[in-house]
């Protein structure tokens, strides 16, 4: 069982930055493939980001792509997400997920096992 704690939420004004953690325990967290999702209201979850356990092979949605940065720092089992150029379009819950065996696309939800409960990003125009 891997248990993912997001922090780092919070009002931001349009323009600027964030940088949101996601701190893992219960495995080994090196193994993991991680994924940033975001949710909101009124719409479906979708993609953000994604970074395997190699880190050279990260994945980014079209729309963030520029703009958010994921990493990993397997010494401290956390992976981050760094938000830049923040509008109010990504204003949204937040969610980290992960997984040891992707059981579909890193862009789809059902490829994760675990899920955080969730950090609010609110963007401010």
């Amino acid at each position: 069982q891997v248990q993912l704690v997001e922090s780092g939420g919070g009002l931001v004004q349009a323009g600027g930055s964030l940088r949101l953690s996601c701190a893992a325990s219960g495995r080994t967290f090196s193994n993991y493939y991680m994924g940033w999702f975001r949710q909101a209201p009124g719409k479906e979850r979708e993609f953000v980001a994604f970074i395997p356990w190699t880190i050279n092979r990260t994945l980014y949605a079209d729309s963030v792509k520029g703009r958010f940065t994921i990493s990993r720092d397997n010494a401290k089992s956390t992976v981050y997400l760094q938000m830049s150029s923040l509008n109010a379009e990504d204003t949204a819950v937040y969610f980290c997920a992960a997984t040891n065996t992707l059981h579909d696309s890193p862009l789809k939800g059902r490829a994760y096992d675990y899920w955080g409960q969730g950090t609010q990003v609110t963007v401010s125009l």
